[in-house]
């Protein structure tokens, strides 16, 4: 296997057993997972650092309400009121909601969502700082936990419910994740082409001395008539150089 693929499946191994462990992995944990390939000291500093910057503790789990910002501190605070007038049930009770939710009584899965829903604050806050609100994150693995919990029959033991629920939780908030990096992505793609055809549009018109059509543009420039189009539509229609920019599609 080429030396970076293992090294890349070998990180998410180290991400997924610190995401099993509640959000830390120990530094004899990871230099285990990476024994065979002989890291550097470098090398493993360099892992250790990207764990860190993922906000997974290590020997620890990091304390990320420094991370906060004073809107996500006071959205935090309020919901937290809010779930704090929730019943609190010892460890026997837990256990029993669990087995009946196993069994498939919606009761107990109402019940066991509750419980849990502390828990996802606490997860939540693990991945702040990564372009997503605290809120959206917390509905994320609210959402992912009320699902969790109709799923709970497929274990084979009670024991494994709360591990399970984490694991789709912190799965449900890194997909969220991921999908906002591809938007943001896409969105600055999007800026950057209705830049470049302003641009392109505001150097014509000055040599024209007017407005200048999206047929006139394409020649003029090697731009495509769709190109022209798209970045008018993002716009909606208020690049200012080109003419009859609604009538033009």
């Amino acid at each position: 296997m080429d030396r970076e693929v293992l090294f890349a499946r070998t990180l998410e191994q180290v991400r997924r057993l610190a995401k099993d462990q509640g959000g830390y992995v120990s530094e004899a944990q990871v230099r285990d997972a990476y024994k065979e390939q002989e890291l550097s000291e470098e090398q493993i500093k360099m892992v250790l650092d990207y764990l860190v910057q993922r906000k997974i503790g290590i020997g620890a789990p990091i304390d990320a309400d420094d991370d906060l910002t004073e809107q996500e501190r006071s959205y935090l605070q309020d919901y937290l009121d809010e779930i704090s007038a929730l019943p609190v049930y010892n460890q026997g009770q837990i256990e029993a909601y669990t087995i009946a939710a196993m069994a498939g009584e919606e009761d107990a899965r109402k019940k066991l969502t509750e419980i849990y829903l502390k828990d996802v604050v606490d997860i939540a806050k693990l991945y702040t700082g990564q372009g997503v609100p605290l809120e959206d994150l917390i509905g994320e693995g609210n959402l992912a936990l009320s699902f969790g919990t109709g799923m709970l029959g497929s274990l084979e033991s009670h024991k494994e419910a709360q591990g399970m629920l984490a694991r789709m939780i912190m799965d449900a908030m890194e997909a969220h994740i991921r999908e906002n990096e591809v938007n943001e992505k896409t969105d600055k793609k999007a800026a950057a082409q209705v830049n470049r055809v302003a641009d392109k549009a505001r150097q014509l018109a000055e040599e024209l001395n007017r407005k200048v059509t999206p047929e006139e543009l394409a020649d003029e420039t090697g731009l495509s008539i769709k190109s022209i189009r798209d970045a008018m539509r993002v716009s909606g229609f208020k690049i200012e150089d080109i003419v009859d920019a609604a009538d033009s599609l």
